[in-house]
């Protein structure tokens, strides 16, 4: 579930501070990058947190960033995932923030099923606004979540993977591991 965030004080008193660890999966670093309630602000296959705190929203984004060797169950669901249990990032927390489209869409991206990609208009037709397929492109391109919001089920209608913030070689073999952990 994409949650709504806290606002963030006027005062400029107060000093965010964010958790995040790296792990080691087949496809490259993956780091997470959580908030003081355990859900993700950010996540890819990167050792970069700058370039993770850089896609959190403005509102969410943390003054300061804490390195963990694990953090907890955010950490075992991504190794789980990587080891064939796709429904292991189905329960992770993620607090994203935008207008009430993304928002919607990124919570609509959470139930489309591993192994059964969409394309771009199904995506923008079960998220309620059939006509804008750029909209539901923008909120995959907008997505700091990824793998716990899965914008990498989301393809071409020819078929071809389209865009991917991580790169086409990762989003083809999320969509092969996936496709094969279901047959």
């Amino acid at each position: 579930m994409t949650t709504a965030h806290r606002p963030r004080s006027t005062t400029g008193t107060d000093s965010r501070t964010a958790d995040f660890a790296t792990v080691a999966t087949p496809i490259g670093p993956f780091t997470a990058v959580v908030d003081g309630d355990g859900a993700v602000l950010a996540s890819g296959w990167t050792d970069d947190v700058e370039q993770l705190r850089g896609v959190i929203h403005p509102a969410l984004r943390p003054d300061t960033l804490r390195r963990r060797d694990s953090l907890g169950a955010v950490t075992a669901a991504v190794e789980a995932y990587h080891d064939g249990d796709l429904l292991a990032i189905d329960t992770v927390r993620v607090r994203q923030t935008s207008g009430p489209f993304l928002t919607h869409a990124w919570d609509i991206l959470r139930k489309i099923p591993a192994g059964n990609p969409v394309t771009y208009t199904e995506y923008a037709t079960v998220s309620g606004r059939p006509a804008a397929t750029r909209a539901a492109a923008n909120a995959c391109a907008r997505n700091a979540a990824a793998l716990f919001v899965p914008c990498h089920r989301i393809i071409r209608t020819d078929g071809t993977l389209g865009g991917f913030r991580w790169g086409l070689d990762i989003k083809r073999w999320l969509l092969v591991h996936e496709s094969a952990a279901t047959n």
